[in-house]
């Protein structure tokens, strides 16, 4: 699961729970630490507690067990306010009877800072954004892309060491979302912020993060750095949440090493990793990204392991194709290949066999 807590830890959850109802749990016993200058994503569905999380270090909830500590100080009992916190949310928050640079002002008139600080402070913070030209203009004048850029620059202002962002880019269109990804994650490594990201956005998560807690049921699945969560997934869930996959259902029968065998529901027998399995006789999930599985014969390794396949669909996606098959008594099984001149095209109903290597075949829990 996640990695306990750790002495150069700048954020930390030591057995966090919160209920708010006194009964059911939705934070369970959260163990979590990052180090500082870190870029943290909290990935999971709706309800699955991370943005219950991100409240608790913001200080809006209150922890029902355990200690949250920021850079080595509880901060259980320290009002929101006095945190230092950076915070940008997907509604921008923005006070609509100010200008840009009065709501950019704002969080340094509480500090206490001198007007003429505060100034250079604002222009500073709007230029990190490219925004300056902006400083007179009310909210209700800019795009939703141009408001989430002030908010961004609000929560930079102060110069916190940790920003939370909680589904900041949720209601922007596609293309502006993804030029405001790079943006941020360019913007706080430059910076060197500590981020706390929550989305349910698996694709930004893949994109933006450093590492990605991938919650479910009040607690996290797996902890790892992109690559490593989608190439690698520790169970199921992770495997079916983070991009697409090809599950297949069957029963382990035999575990040696690093392999182990698996009788697919239809009768045929596969080779798997078994990184997530219980005893021979018990039910088992394959888990294969449809990236990694093979239909053309010159491509194929001698050792890659074979079954039959009835092509269902062949859609051209531009620079992809994508061809649904029909697998082991499976019709949701899916091929991506890159669209090269040499790529062999399928038509529905042709029969085809289908490959792939052990390694990218992973029994996880049934």
């Amino acid at each position: 699961m996640a990695d306990g807590t750790s002495n150069n830890a700048f954020v930390e959850f030591e057995r966090v729970q919160k209920s708010y109802d006194g009964e059911k749990l939705v934070v369970k016993d959260l163990n979590l630490s990052m180090p500082k200058g870190e870029f943290l994503t909290m990935l999971g569905p709706s309800g699955s507690g991370k943005t219950t999380c991100l409240m608790m270090l913001a200080g809006f909830e209150t922890a029902t067990h355990g200690e949250i500590k920021l850079d080595g100080v509880s901060i259980n009992h320290i009002p929101p306010h006095k945190r230092g916190i950076g915070m940008v949310f997907q509604n921008y928050a923005l006070f609509p009877h100010m200008t840009v640079a009065e709501n950019l002002s704002f969080p340094l008139e509480v500090r206490k800072i001198g007007k003429a600080e505060r100034e250079q402070k604002v222009m500073r913070a709007l230029g990190m954004v490219q925004m300056q030209d902006f400083a007179n203009r009310r909210p209700t004048q800019l795009s939703g892309g141009q408001q989430q850029r002030i908010a961004l620059a609000r929560a930079l202002v102060f110069e916190p060491e940790l920003v939370l962002m909680d589904e900041p880019l949720g209601a922007l269109d596609k293309q502006l979302r993804e030029t405001l990804q790079f943006e941020i994650t360019n913007l706080a490594h430059q910076l060197g912020i500590t981020v706390v990201y929550v989305t349910h956005d698996q694709t930004e998560a893949l994109t933006m993060s450093d590492r990605v807690a991938v919650f479910d049921d009040g607690r996290i699945q797996q902890l790892a750095p992109p690559d490593e969560l989608y190439e690698a997934p520790q169970n199921s869930f992770v495997a079916q949440f983070i991009g697409e996959n090809n599950t297949l259902e069957g029963t382990l029968k035999e575990v040696k090493g690093n392999s182990c065998i698996v009788q697919l529901d239809n009768g045929d027998i596969i080779d798997a990793m078994p990184v997530n399995v219980g005893a021979v006789g018990e039910r088992t999930k394959v888990s294969i990204r449809p990236e990694r599985v093979e239909f053309d014969k010159t491509r194929l390794k001698a050792d890659a392991h074979t079954l039959k396949a009835e092509v269902l669909e062949f859609i051209y996606m531009g620079d992809i194709f994508r061809t649904r098959l029909r697998v082991a008594g499976s019709e949701d099984f899916v091929i991506k290949s890159r669209n090269a001149p040499d790529q062999t095209r399928l038509t529905p109903g042709q029969q085809i066999e289908i490959g792939w290597m052990t390694e990218d075949c992973r029994a996880l829990d049934a």
